[in-house]
């Protein structure tokens, strides 16, 4: 005996109903399950990606509201003044979390190691761009001396979806400010406009 239409349809809405209910189920689950904060951090750096400067402050201020030392919210809200040009703002932010980090440090937890290291290396930017190179240089310094694996620049994927494949590197900023910090004032190129806007933000 065959099926009827009706009841194929029946049977068809039945599992794609049973299958939407287990995806949402899963979502919930893992939104529920998540550190205090970590939903809103998540849609920050979403916006963060963007552009979307000012959504992303609010998100990740959210975000330090639920949880108050929030490293992920911390730096993002860093980024995101520094990105947006709020530089005075930026540099207390960073300051801010590599205190943090600085006092809740747990030594054999490579995640902290790592989220120092990409505080100071976009520290480090932030002096860049402001013109206070030799400062840069120090960042970038402790950076790779705190994690060189953590700030090596972006993996393959990144390369090509942002159509960098030679991308600036702290490591070879430190190495070029380093030779131009050591030349006679009046011989300094300290800064090269087509490669440092290829920098790109540490956020582990």
């Amino acid at each position: 005996m065959t099926e009827s239409p009706r009841l194929k349809r029946y049977i068809s809405l039945i599992a794609i109903l049973t299958v939407t209910l287990f995806a949402v189920w899963g979502v919930l689950r893992y939104v529920a399950d998540a550190p205090p904060g970590d939903y809103q951090v998540r849609q920050g750096d979403i916006l963060l990606g963007d552009g979307k400067y000012e959504d992303a402050l609010l998100r990740f201020d959210e975000a330090l509201e639920k949880s108050p030392h929030h490293r992920g919210a911390m730096m993002g809200r860093a980024i995101a003044f520094l990105q947006s040009g709020r530089f005075e703002e930026a540099e207390a932010a960073f300051n801010e979390l590599i205190g943090v980090i600085g006092r809740t440090l747990k030594v054999d937890d490579p995640t902290d190691w790592a989220v120092l290291a990409a505080a100071h290396a976009n520290r480090g930017i932030l002096h860049d761009r402001a013109g206070r190179h030799a400062e840069a240089l120090a960042d970038y310094r402790i950076a790779l001396a705190i994690d060189a694996e953590a700030v090596s620049g972006p993996g393959l994927i990144d390369r090509v979806l942002y159509g960098t494949p030679d991308p600036a590197t702290v490591q070879k900023r430190a190495d070029y400010l380093a030779r131009q910090l050591a030349l006679p004032e009046e011989e300094r190129v300290l800064t090269r406009p087509e490669i440092d806007a290829r920098q790109r933000m540490h956020k582990p």
